[in-house]
């Protein structure tokens, strides 16, 4: 059985989007994984299809209604079965790729796009929701929270990435370090030139050279991933950031 995403929004037609596309795409198209993309407003039941209302406590905007979101929930959890049900949300748990590592081990997820003012905390708690961050940002929907998110997931599933080595030394890979810079031909380029390190061809002076590279950018520009990174050196069993770990603060 293939990895399969179910995404509940107010505009079914943003995907696959450019999940449609590259590799995602003909992953999609290969059966490599499935996208049901279904519509919120199929739940409601009055004759204007409403799917929010005003906030108890008053305030601006709308909140999306719990009766209407459970069902559409329910319907979308009983099509695709013991995968997580995901709330896409800025006062969510930062998605990061340890998260996505564990995503798309499972088989597969269910999202809730929210718009609006928010949804009703009501339904997010009852569902057992896991509340994600795609970050530091407010989005008009979550909708392309979950497109980042499927992309991100997608890209590990097997078969979908032609060389496996990729996933494992590019930034944010199993050590948490920033990926070492990349170069190609020419060899020399407006004066620049390659690292002869990488025209030598001794394999265990250019890995060298790529560690020292990746730890040297992971400490000068992420210096909290740098942090986590000898953190998790002295403690290599360490599960934090694991699907089951405590959440991030907002």
């Amino acid at each position: 059985m293939s990895w399969r995403a179910s995404v509940l929004t107010l505009f079914p037609a943003m995907f696959p989007g450019p999940l449609g596309l590259s590799l995602a795409g003909r992953a999609l198209r290969d059966g490599l994984w499935q996208l049901d993309a279904i519509d919120i407003r199929g739940f409601a039941t009055d004759r204007h299809r409403t799917v929010d209302d005003t906030p108890f406590g008053g305030g601006a905007g709308m909140v999306m209604r719990p009766d209407v979101l459970d069902a559409a929930v329910g319907a979308a959890a009983e099509g695709n079965p013991g995968a997580p049900v995901i709330c896409l949300t800025p006062r969510g748990r930062l998605l990061d790729q340890a998260l996505v590592r564990d995503l798309s081990a499972g088989p597969g997820v269910v999202m809730l796009c929210g718009r609006y003012e928010g949804i009703d905390q009501r339904v997010i708690e009852a569902r057992g929701m896991l509340e994600v961050s795609a970050g530091d940002v407010v989005l008009s929907g979550g909708e392309p929270a979950a497109l980042l998110l499927l992309d991100a997931c997608v890209r590990l599933l097997p078969g979908v990435m032609g060389a496996g080595a990729s996933a494992v030394e590019e930034s944010h890979g199993p050590d948490g370090l920033l990926e070492y810079p990349q170069y190609t031909r020419p060899a020399e380029w407006q004066g620049r030139t390659v690292p002869e390190v990488l025209l030598s061809g001794h394999h265990a002076e250019v890995a060298r050279w790529r560690r020292e590279r990746a730890e040297e950018a992971t400490r000068t520009r992420r210096p909290d991933l740098w942090s986590r990174h000898l953190a998790r050196r002295s403690q290599p069993n360490d599960a934090a950031g694991r699907l089951d770990g405590p959440p991030a603060a907002a």
